[in-house]
């Protein structure tokens, strides 16, 4: 398997996997595909990071700006995605990995909405005052990487429909 940066030639490729993933999440709207398109139109991939095999696209992992209450530099993870049919062979582990290193370098920290059972796994938890208006508190997590402990808002892209960068 092989982690890159996304090139134009994925783009339908990954547009396909993000559908076909999230359809299996009982909290997909079914939008994800168009918000991974619209931060790519806005220059608002921070990292867009594909997990290969044999030329096919088996794994997908976004990375967007996003900010905690006032504060820039935080890192936004989502949506990560793996083929369905490839789950539970370390393909979405490696991804976050590599986007977890390259990240170190030159975030604050990452934050996500997720799973706290999958991304604890990482180091990801729920902060005390982090959050996300209309989301569980225990689905809001943070990895900072300069032990700043997050407070606010998890501010993410107007792609996202959530709230507003600004």
């Amino acid at each position: 398997m092989l982690i890159r940066n996304e090139t134009a030639v994925d783009i339908r490729a990954i547009s396909g996997l993000v559908t076909e993933a999230m359809q299996m999440l009982a909290q997909s709207i079914g939008t994800e595909a168009g918000i991974v398109e619209a931060l790519r139109a806005d220059g608002a991939l921070a990292l867009s990071l594909v997990a290969e095999e044999d030329g096919e696209v088996i794994g997908y992992l976004a990375v967007s700006p996003a900010r905690v209450g006032k504060q820039g530099g935080w890192a936004l993870i989502g949506p990560l995605v793996v083929l369905p049919s490839r789950h539970r062979q370390g393909i979405g582990k490696g991804l976050m990995a590599e986007a977890l290193r390259r990240l170190r370098a030159t975030s604050r920290g990452a934050a996500l909405v997720g799973d706290p059972a999958y991304y604890g796994r990482f180091g990801f938890r729920a902060f005390p005052g982090l959050g996300v208006t209309g989301c569980p508190p225990e689905v809001v997590q943070a990895l900072p990487f300069d032990g700043t402990e997050p407070r606010g808002e998890l501010i993410h892209h107007p792609a996202f429909g959530l709230n507003q960068q600004g």
